[in-house]
């Protein structure tokens, strides 16, 4: 009888000291872009802790993908390129949350007009991220500017390291395909945006919460949390966007008060109820909402 009590005494140990499924810890990627703040806001407030979430910062977009397939992570922020790319890999994959859709905020910078572009037979040095919806924005300036896609010398490179690009050499054609807040620097060292989601560039670009649905099943108390978090700091932003400014200013890099608003304009929230005329764009871009929380 002694030896039974002891053996129930330690059963009741070891299931009161290991945590429940739902309650593990849920690890989720992404970058520095300016729609993913209300996850930095939600940490730095602690309620990412409290509900047992973590996030891993990427420097790219590409890098963010990896990380998720190298299994770092359980669910990862992107765009409906990067979530396309890894539903073929991952049948179950899903969207689990929607943030907002860029109106301006994915942009083609040069050191030459489009016409110089078009008009010219010199090669031409594309900067971008290859592994990424970079490459869609590309593709579609080439397409709707008639330039010939064989003079396109495609140089694959992170943000990071695309932003410390100088327009040194004259002589030189160069198209960058960057997005907010990289776009400052490239400003500052001598290219000028020649196309964006906003004019010019007739694609949607999401950004959004991927994985798999058996991850999503296993936390889902933790996604839902995660969702009122993300609503609550976007009010936040609306009623408080200084203060929210200085909260998430360590995670988007050098951008002083005035940048951070005028970043705020090339992007649109869609955390909301979406109207019909977006549903049916979505759906265009094969991206299933009916996960959505």
């Amino acid at each position: 009888m002694k030896k039974i009590i002891i053996f129930l005494t330690i059963i009741i140990f070891v299931c009161s000291c290991s945590k429940p499924e739902s309650e593990q810890v849920l690890k989720i990627s992404t970058t520095s872009w300016i729609g993913y703040s209300p996850l930095y806001y939600a940490k730095e407030k602690g309620w990412l802790d409290d509900a047992n979430i973590k996030l891993v910062n990427a420097v790219s977009l590409s890098e963010n993908m990896y990380l998720y397939q190298a299994g770092h992570s359980d669910a990862f922020c992107g765009t409906q390129y990067e979530y396309s790319v890894l539903k073929k890999q991952q049948p179950n994959l899903i969207p689990l949350m929607l943030f907002d859709r860029s109106n301006g905020g994915d942009l083609i910078m040069s050191n030459r007009s489009i016409d110089e572009l078009k008009s010219g037979n010199k090669p031409i040095n594309a900067y971008l991220e290859m592994d990424s919806i970079n490459f869609i924005l590309l593709n579609d300036f080439i397409k709707t500017h008639h330039i010939d896609e064989q003079r396109i010398h495609y140089i694959n490179r992170d943000q990071v390291e695309i932003s410390v690009l100088t327009n040194a050499s004259p002589n030189e054609q160069v198209i960058i395909v960057t997005y907010i807040p990289f776009d400052i620097s490239l400003r500052k060292n001598g290219f000028k945006e020649i196309s964006s989601t906003k004019y010019g560039l007739d694609l949607l670009v999401i950004d959004g919460l991927y994985a798999p649905k058996t991850t999503f099943v296993k936390h889902e108390k933790q996604f839902k949390k995660l969702k009122e978090f993300s609503d609550k700091a976007i009010t936040a932003l609306q009623n408080h966007p200084h203060e929210f400014y200085k909260i998430v200013k360590p995670y988007i890099g050098s951008l002083n008060y005035q940048e951070f608003n005028d970043n705020l304009g090339d992007i649109v929230w869609i955390n909301k109820k979406l109207t019909k005329l977006l549903k049916a764009r979505i759906r265009q871009a094969s991206l299933p909402i009916k996960d959505i929380l």
